[in-house]
């Protein structure tokens, strides 16, 4: 059964006014139209809706006044709709779905969200934490309306507003020979166990940064959380890279770390926006954005030293 607003629209016209001629004028539209409206929804609900007088106009059959009732129902609930959809396209409230790369979720997400919700206490913000592919799709599926990740493999239906660079570095534990340096070279660290971040696309970029100094790295673990290989690298197990230096340098059970820079013109990551082409962005949205922008371009992670 398929019937649209206008037809409705026309059938109330034509009952309020009992002349075709008339509907036609109040809708503007020509008298055929309405006369071809009238006889789809009579023949899409099976109803006569009208008895045609010749000469003097309609009037409703007792079906079509109870039609006429529902119907303008439907049109005022119509209305209720679209003024709702008005309101929420521009007003900033509602829930808002983020993504963010799990490395740099805990840096950043925690900060934006408690300003976030100071200057606009209608939104509720659903935060969701995951690595690049996997929030790429929900990018996709409209699970998530924007995302914060870095320059790695961004596909060719997303666009990307970048925010800052992010350096590599390396780190060890507090005890390592090398910890008390402010920066070192790849190669002083290339016969020391490596421990992998093992994320999709992040895996790519951290090897990358030894093919391009023309070094194998000596890998002796693979683990999927940062968490993990800060634990190992602060019991001296290896050492590992990351592009952030959180203000806390330590693992989850105390033992310090100690970040080192990474020799110059390594190749370093520019974190920022992720948000699908050509998708309308809502007040709420842009709101979003803009606060990422005032408390992340060109400066350090909030979370970061």
């Amino acid at each position: 059964m398929r019937y649209t607003l206008k037809q409705i629209s026309y059938f109330v016209a034509a009952a309020d006014t009992g002349s075709i001629t008339l509907a036609a004028e109040r809708m503007n539209i020509t008298q055929p139209s309405i006369s071809s409206a009238i006889s789809l929804l009579e023949a899409n609900f099976g109803l006569q809706l009208f008895i045609r007088h010749p000469a003097l106009g309609l009037s409703l059959t007792s079906d079509g006044q109870r039609f006429l009732r529902e119907a303008r129902n439907f049109l005022q609930q119509a209305d209720e709709l679209a003024n709702a959809a008005s309101e929420i396209s521009s007003r900033v409230a509602g829930p808002l779905d983020i993504g963010c790369l799990t490395t740099l979720f805990p840096l950043v997400v925690p900060d934006l969200l408690q300003l976030f919700k100071k200057r606009h206490s209608n939104v509720r913000i659903n935060p969701l934490a995951g690595h690049q592919t996997e929030l790429f799709e929900s990018l996709r599926q409209g699970n998530i309306a924007v995302m914060l990740t870095l320059d790695l493999d961004i596909p060719g239906d997303m666009e990307f507003l970048p925010l800052a660079k992010l350096p590599p570095y390396a780190y060890v534990s507090a005890s390592h020979p090398l910890a008390r340096k402010r920066s070192v070279r790849l190669k002083e660290l290339a016969a020391e166990p490596f421990l992998l971040l093992d994320l999709p696309v992040s895996r790519d970029y951290f090897l990358g940064l030894f093919a391009q100094v023309g070094i194998s790295p000596q890998i002796s673990g693979r683990f999927p959380h940062f968490d993990v290989i800060r634990s190992l690298v602060a019991r001296g197990e290896g050492y590992s890279l990351a592009n952030t230096q959180p203000k806390n340098q330590s693992s989850l059970d105390g033992r310090k770390l100690s970040y080192l820079a990474l020799e110059p013109n390594l190749r370093a990551l520019t974190h920022g926006i992720a948000t699908l082409k050509g998708a309308r962005r809502t007040p709420t949205v842009s709101a979003f954005i803009k606060l990422c922008q005032e408390m992340l371009v060109d400066k350090k992670l909030p979370g970061t030293i």
